[in-house]
């Protein structure tokens, strides 16, 4: 009870309407004070005079390509719901912990230095082919610039939270948190930033081919990252499955496959659906200009091919799986359609619809034979982070050498050049990361013991449940 001052109601809101019209009244002063104040200080004035002229098509690029960061970033959501739904329930506040610290410490890294080495051009007039120096923070703009260094800045710190989370999932359910936390800060700091600038930041990849009185005029192609960023992801996930070695339980003695179910394939199915949606920020968004017919026709393309795909390799994992194993298995159709989603991915901006449509169903049938290869070879990859990242990254890249597409009608690339490129980011993510993990292990901070992996990292490594046993409260006396 309030022994306070009371107001009959109709005073109060009558009080309140006056402030609100007084309040109203006098904002458009206070507005155009603020904006005078503004415009008076030397500094913001060259701001407004540096982006008075640059018009509605550069604010329309750069609003469209935040959403579509928004979108790739919101991927993070759909990857920690397939990694954590196909793991034990034991590993859940593991793997959404680490799903987390990918998005954090990758963002914290790639702004202080990371940024700098994959666009260096941004930095230095003329950058070293193969790798540069890194400098602090973001690049200044330009009066010219096509896009804010903000949101340039925004749009690639996602790609790179990205390719770290793909090996949360090959590692899950051993592997120490310190441990996790090393390799996913070398990964997005410098790593994927270095491999990046081959191709993305102008580097040996795309001064590779052919070159005429113009300049270079063949060079690897990889539009929106099916090796820059998925297949260096999966390959690195694949050196750390196989140092680490498989999960208690997941082979017998006599190497034969022993399954280990996830708990959860709702949240499998709903992981899915989200990196689905998340990928129209992630192909679609490369296409980097929104505002000409010309452009707004190529973006629509890339999202139609990248549906196409996907929906391919659902199709394909389903009646592999049915076909091998007597029954059409869910997680084999849902790894499809990431599959056929990480394969389109290089080329989505060059094929038809119709070549759209077998590059994703090729993509969906690597998956099925690629968790067999890796059951044969008794590595333990829980959610086929290899499979989907690293084998259909490496398909992506190398249609673009074997189908019908734009790039090869023009000459800007061949099969050499795609295939020698897609080793490349393969070699440099498996050999980088395999030594790192080797390291890790050798002074034995890389696996947790087997009575940690037996309670679930869960508690051994954050002393908390994912769902608890009693209900919230049950323990409280009245």
């Amino acid at each position: 009870m309030c022994y306070g001052l009371r107001m009959p109601r109709f005073s109060a809101m009558l009080i309140l309407g006056l402030g609100l019209g007084i309040g109203m009244a006098f904002a458009p002063v206070a507005l155009a004070q603020e904006e005078v104040a503004a415009v008076s200080d030397p500094v913001v004035a060259d701001v407004v005079e540096a982006t008075a002229d640059l018009g509605v098509g550069y604010a329309l690029d750069n609003f469209v390509l935040m959403v579509c960061a928004v979108l790739v970033l919101f991927m993070q959501a759909g990857f920690a719901m397939v990694e954590a739904g196909l793991n034990s329930a034991k590993n859940t506040v593991n793997i959404l912990y680490k799903n987390l610290m990918d998005l954090a410490v990758g963002a914290l890294l790639f702004f202080a230095f990371g940024f700098s080495i994959m666009y260096a051009g941004s930095y230095v007039s003329d950058p070293n082919a193969y790798f540069n120096m890194p400098h602090y923070g973001i690049y200044e703009a330009a009066a010219d610039r096509t896009f804010s260094p903000q949101v340039d800045w925004l749009f690639q710190a996602v790609f790179a939270a990205t390719a770290a989370t793909i090996v949360s999932g090959a590692v899950a359910g051993r592997m120490k948190f310190g441990a996790y936390l090393a390799y996913s800060a070398l990964l997005t700091g410098l790593i994927y930033p270095i491999s990046g600038f081959w191709k993305w930041g102008g580097g040996w990849l795309m001064q590779f081919g052919v070159e005429t009185a113009d300049g270079w005029s063949m060079g690897f192609q990889d539009f929106a990252g099916s090796a820059v960023v998925h297949a260096v992801g999966g390959f690195a996930g694949l050196a750390g499955a196989i140092i680490l070695g498989p999960r208690l339980g997941r082979f017998t003695s006599d190497g034969k496959s022993v399954p280990l179910p996830g708990h959860n394939i709702t949240f499998a199915a709903l992981g899915v659906f989200i990196l689905w949606v998340g990928w129209y920020g992630f192909n679609p968004g490369s296409q980097l200009a929104f505002q000409g017919t010309g452009d707004i026709d190529a973006t629509v393309l890339i999202a139609v091919n990248t549906t196409l795909a996907a929906a391919a390799g659902v199709v394909v994992a389903t009646l592999l799986s049915w076909i091998l194993f007597g029954h059409p298995d869910l997680t084999m159709s849902l790894n499809g359609a990431l599959g056929g989603l990480v394969g389109i991915t290089a080329c989505c901006d060059c094929f038809t619809n119709g070549w759209s449509v077998v590059v994703g169903a090729i993509a969906g049938g690597l998956v099925v034979f690629g968790v067999m290869l890796l059951d044969k070879l008794k590595i333990d990859d829980p959610v086929g982070a290899w499979p989907v990242h690293g084998l259909c990254g490496m398909w992506g890249c190398l249609a673009i050498g074997l189908l019908p597409n734009s790039h090869l009608e023009s000459g800007s690339t061949s099969l050499m050049i795609q295939l020698v490129g897609t080793l490349s980011y393969c070699a440099w993510a498996f050999a980088t990361m395999f030594a790192l993990f080797l390291v890790l292990k050798a002074i034995g901070m890389l696996r947790v013991s087997p009575e940690e992996e037996k309670a679930g990292l869960d508690v051994s490594e954050h002393g908390m449940h994912a769902y608890p046993s009693e209900p919230y409260g049950a323990s409280v006396t009245a």
